[in-house]
C-alpha cells in the first residue's frame, strides 16, 4: 500500500516500481525500486539463503491517464535450494524493510485468485463471503470499452508489515488495521490479471479485455507528440488526445 503522504496514487495498493534512471534496463529499475521501497536486495548474493530471484519475463507496457507508461517485470522468488534441501517461508524469513516515506503496508495475495471472481480455498477463516473478492465494470478508455477490475484481498489471515515512525504513519497503520480486506484496482489489478493469465495459461472466469498492454496506443500517442521524457505535474491524457492518436 502506498503511503498516504505521496502526491500520486496515495493510499492505493501498488506493486514496487518507479521511474527508470538513465541507462537502466527494465529489470534493473524493478530491482532497484524493490530494494528502495521494501528492502529486497538488488544482488542475490546479499539475499539470505535459500532465497534467490529469477527474472522470468517482461509484460507489454501499460498506459495510465497521467501519461505514465509502466513496463511490468515478472520474477519468481525462490525459497528452496535443490542442492542443499534448505526450505524457507518468505512471509516469515524475508521480512520487508519498508521505506516509510513511500510504503504504508506490505501484504500478500493468492496469485491464481486474480483469475477468479470469488475467494479460492485459502488458509484461515476469511472475512465476509467468497463473492466479496471481486467487482468489475466496463468503462470507456483508449476509444474502446475497458474492463475495470476491483479485487478485495483478505488480510485477516496473514501478517501485514507496516512502518510506524511518524504520527501520520501510525494513523495510516491504524486505519489499515480496521480493514479486513485491501482493495486492489486500476493498473495494478490489470497487471496482476494479465500476469496470472500468462503464468497459468488460463483465462479469468470474469469479463476482461483480451489484449495485453497498450503498446499500440502508446506508439500512436508518441507520433502526435505526447508521452515526452519530461513530464509536467499537470500532464494528463484527454479524450481528444486519445481520439487523435486512435485515428492515425
Amino acid at each position: 500500500m502506498r503511503a498516504s503522504t505521496l502526491k500520486t496514487y496515495s493510499g492505493q495498493a501498488a506493486l514496487p516500481g518507479g521511474k527508470a534512471e538513465e541507462g537502466e534496463a527494465p529489470f534493473e529499475t524493478a530491482r532497484r525500486e524493490a530494494s528502495e521501497e521494501i528492502g529486497l536486495p538488488r544482488d542475490d548474493s546479499k539475499m539470505p539463503p535459500p532465497f534467490r530471484v529469477e527474472h522470468l519475463c517482461q509484460m507489454p507496457t501499460n498506459l495510465a491517464r497521467t501519461e505514465l507508461a509502466v513496463r511490468p517485470c515478472v520474477a519468481l522468488l525462490h525459497s528452496h535450494n535443490d542442492e542443499t534441501g534448505e526450505d524457507a517461508n518468505a512471509g516469515e524469513s524475508l521480512i520487508p524493510r519498508l521505506d516509510a516515506r513511500e510504503v504504508a503496508a506490505v501484504f500478500t495475495a493468492p496469485f491464481h485468485n486474480f483469475l477468479k471472481s470469488s475467494d479460492e480455498v485459502s488458509r484461515g477463516k476469511l472475512p465476509g463471503e467468497p463473492k466479496d473478492w471481486y467487482e468489475g465494470a466496463w468503462t470507456n478508455w483508449h476509444q474502446s470499452r475497458w474492463r475495470m477490475h476491483n479485487f478485495y484481498v483478505p488480510v485477516t489471515n496473514q501478517t501485514v508489515t507496516k512502518p510506524k515512525k511518524t504520527e501520520d504513519q501510525i494513523a495510516a497503520a491504524d486505519r489499515l488495521a480496521s480493514l479486513s480486506r485491501y482493495r486492489v484496482f486500476g493498473m495494478t489489478a490489470r497487471i496482476l490479471v494479465d500476469a496470472a493469465r500468462v503464468a497459468y495459461g488460463e483465462e479469468p472466469d470474469f469479463e476482461h479485455n483480451s489484449h495485453f498492454g497498450d503498446e499500440d496506443i502508446i506508439s500512436r500517442l508518441m507520433k502526435i507528440g505526447r508521452l515526452s521524457p519530461i513530464r509536467r505535474p499537470d500532464d494528463e491524457l484527454t479524450r481528444d488526445d486519445i481520439k487523435r492518436a486512435a485515428n492515425l
